[in-house]
């Protein structure tokens, strides 16, 4: 068995017992996941400083001097036990709320001790609340070291495994592992690069020398994680180019026409660059894998459509897959205007298709009789078979597993269809890099001519009457309005309690206009049926959910109102002010909130004030989030992250990616000499593994 494999109960201290424990709860097992479970700050231990120089702004401080009395404050569980500690230059307090026994009989007056913790100012006084103290030794008298803190839990501290005997277990294993860590990297890269060993970074991230040595150990596993991250991505695309053809579709005679007779609108610049990257991919003769990405109303659908007529001008099949029925529904009456225009046979399949009608669209596939097919995951069934499926669109893909989108590819025997996947989440670049590095990337970072931008404003719930009189003059001008709350999992009848609140004060409001109200409780017929009054204009207020927020086309709904917009995340918030705008005339998005604001909600806030650009937006949701949250990325597990940031790592990633392209362009198969540190370190991790530059 490889060192790095051993259990953690043979280390000296751990056994069985605590060995379960650290499994259960921080899903630490070996000698390796352990000195892979890195320190999430460092405790400043390097210097010392005098009582005077203590002030309210220092996070931490060391000092040392001597404990004159002990005093007993306050009684019953009000009681603290105060330590008075003074040096040459002035005196302090210790406090203590718990433990008073053990502190006074194991901490003698007038003996010289190492105190550590942070103060706190009452009044003019400084005190230090559950200080770390130890008595003074030739040891700590030097101070000299960056202390790290690793993260454990209450049940961990409960039994007697904190953070120092993390420390000290990392520091047992390292003592006899230093033989066993081999390099990962090239010689040659860690020279152009700057980094350090592999050896020398995993002591300094545990237990570095100096802040400098601290950050160079970061840089370098940092870098490391993200080469192999995008090495195995690149990897998996160049495999896929070599390995699955593409059928070549070349002919354009289909596109001229569309263009001169039936395309009502010029197409943005970011539109026609998209569709040429496409368009170059698909007559390579290879298979295409490209992401699409483009804000909400940035006209995906109809560069779909063009990528679609492409296909169908020689003969072939496509397929758009969309996650909810609504926007299914919503692609398949865009789509069918320019079908049927062009006399290109389009059908729409999903769950609440009925039997009957399913047999004549199952018979038209398989065909290629019938030419587009649009639906809901009812394209993945067995008995959905395509004559020869050319392009497969999957729309808003995060909601996909890679096991879905997988089954749509096979639905060719002899060959995989090109594949364009949609996103109207714009994803920030280091995230699409990540995630998405085995596909192309294509952006619309334009919005058609005529749309103007939305204008964004922040009302606090003491503005409600001017909100209401606001409401009422676009309501008079003929516009709609969205009245939209949050949604909170864990209690569901306080979310129906608010949302019926909301309605009723609405409805007490606007006495003599008609209200549509959709939630996630209704039957779906429900739901659909108040949707189509508000796409109607029968009701001109829409109260409702976040089931919006990915859907209903209305052009003439004008402002969203989105109540509690503190307790939504930055690209909900984004998504839903996209459902306006979709016209000619101004829209608006009015952000509602209480007075009280975390300094979190208070940045998603202002930035949708400040900004509709969804890339900006989606930069800072990756720094307030982290990676995981932002796309439900644990389901990818693209994620598997141990010290890399990609809210903060963005330089980082890029030099990683431009180092492993070059090496693959130059080495595909890693046979060089110089590139045998990689292909070692490739074949000793695990066939499943997703981060290749884990310890193993």
């Amino acid at each position: 068995m490889a060192f790095f494999d051993t259990s953690l109960e043979f280390i000296k201290g751990v056994g069985p017992q605590r060995a379960a424990l650290l499994q259960k709860e921080l899903r630490l097992f070996t000698f390796g996941d352990l000195i892979q479970y890195y320190p999430f700050r460092h405790e400043d231990r390097t210097r010392f400083y005098k009582v005077k120089e203590v002030n309210d702004d220092m996070p931490y401080v060391q000092l040392i001097g001597k404990i004159t009395d002990f005093e007993l404050i306050g009684v019953g569980f009000k009681k603290r036990l105060v330590g008075y500690f003074e040096d040459e230059t002035g005196e302090l307090e210790l406090v203590w709320f718990q433990g008073i026994n053990w502190v006074t009989k194991k901490i003698k007056p007038n003996t010289s001790y190492v105190v550590f913790g942070k103060p706190n100012r009452f009044g003019n006084k400084f005190s230090i609340a559950h200080p770390e103290i130890e008595p003074l030794t030739p040891g700590n008298e030097r101070g000299g070291f960056l202390q790290p803190v690793y993260n454990v839990t209450e049940k961990l501290k409960a039994r007697h495994i904190d953070s120092k005997l993390i420390s000290k277990l990392v520091s047992e294993i390292l003592k006899i592992s230093q033989s066993h860590i081999r390099e990962t990297l090239p010689t040659s890269l860690l020279q152009k690069q700057k980094l350090l060993s592999k050896r020398e970074a995993v002591q300094a991230i545990h237990f570095p020398q100096s802040h400098e040595r601290l950050k160079a150990a970061q840089t370098r596993l940092k870098f490391e994680e993200l080469f192999y991250i995008q090495l195995r991505l690149i990897k998996m695309k160049l495999v896929r180019q070599e390995k699955f053809r593409g059928i070549v579709f070349n002919d354009t005679a289909i596109l001229t026409r569309f263009y001169k007779e039936y395309l009502p609108f010029d197409l943005t610049e970011a539109q026609k660059r998209v569709i040429r990257e496409i368009y170059t991919d698909m007559k390579s003769g290879k298979q295409m894998n490209r992401l699409l990405q483009g804000d909400v109303g940035s006209g995906k659908t109809i560069v779909a459509f063009i990528c679609m007529l492409l296909v169908v001008g020689s003969g072939a099949q496509a397929a758009l897959m969309a996650p909810t029925e609504i926007l299914a529904q919503q692609h398949y009456a865009n789509l069918k205007k320019f079908a049927e225009a062009m006399g290109i046979s389009i059908a729409l399949l999903t769950g609440s298709v009925k039997k009957s009608q399913r047999k004549p669209i199952h018979e038209a596939l398989e065909n290629g009789s019938l030419k587009i097919l649009v639906g809901t995951h009812a394209l993945l069934e067995e008995g959905v078979k395509f004559n020869q499926l050319g392009l497969a669109i999957v729309d808003e893909q995060h909601r996909f597993g890679v096991a879905q989108r997988s089954k749509l590819w096979q639905k060719n025997s002899d060959f995989y269809p090109h594949v364009l996947v949609m996103t109207a989440t714009p994803i920030p670049r280091t995230l699409a890099m990540t995630l998405y590095g085995d596909l192309e990337i294509s952006v619309i970072d334009e919005l058609p001519k005529g749309r103007k931008p939305i204008k964004t404003s922040h009302r606090f719930d003491s503005h409600r009457l001017q909100v209401n009189g606001f409401l009422k003059t676009q309501i008079d001008a003929g516009r709609q309005v969205y009245v939209v709350y949050p949604l909170i999992e864990e209690s569901e009848k306080l979310d129906l309690k608010h949302l019926m609140d909301g309605y009723e004060s609405i409805s007490r409001a606007f006495p003599d206009v008609a209200i549509s109200i959709v939630h996630g409780k209704m039957k779906a017929e429900a739901k659909d049926y108040e949707m189509a009054r508000f796409v109607k204009g029968e009701t001109k207020i829409m109260v409702a959910t976040t089931v919006i927020e990915v859907g209903v086309d209305v052009p003439n709904a004008s402002v969203m109102v989105i109540e509690s917009a503190e307790r939504f995340g930055l690209s909900q918030l984004h998504q839903l002010r996209g459902r306006v705008g979709r016209g000619a005339e101004q829209s608006y998005c009015i952000l509602m909130s209480g007075n009280k604001l975390s300094s979190d909600s208070k940045v998603r806030i202002h930035t949708m004030v400040q900004t509709n650009n969804g890339f900006e937006i989606s930069e800072t949701d990756l720094k307030l989030r982290g990676p995981g949250d932002l796309m439900g990325t644990q389901q990818s597990g693209a994620l598997d992250l141990l010290i890399a940031d990609l809210g903060k790592d963005g330089e980082i990633l890029k030099k990683a990616r431009e180092e492993a392209l070059q090496i693959l362009e130059n080495d595909p198969a890693l046979d060089k000499p110089e590139n045998r540190a990689i292909r070692m370190q490739i074949e000793s991790i695990k066939k499943t593994a997703v981060n290749w530059s884990r310890i193993s």
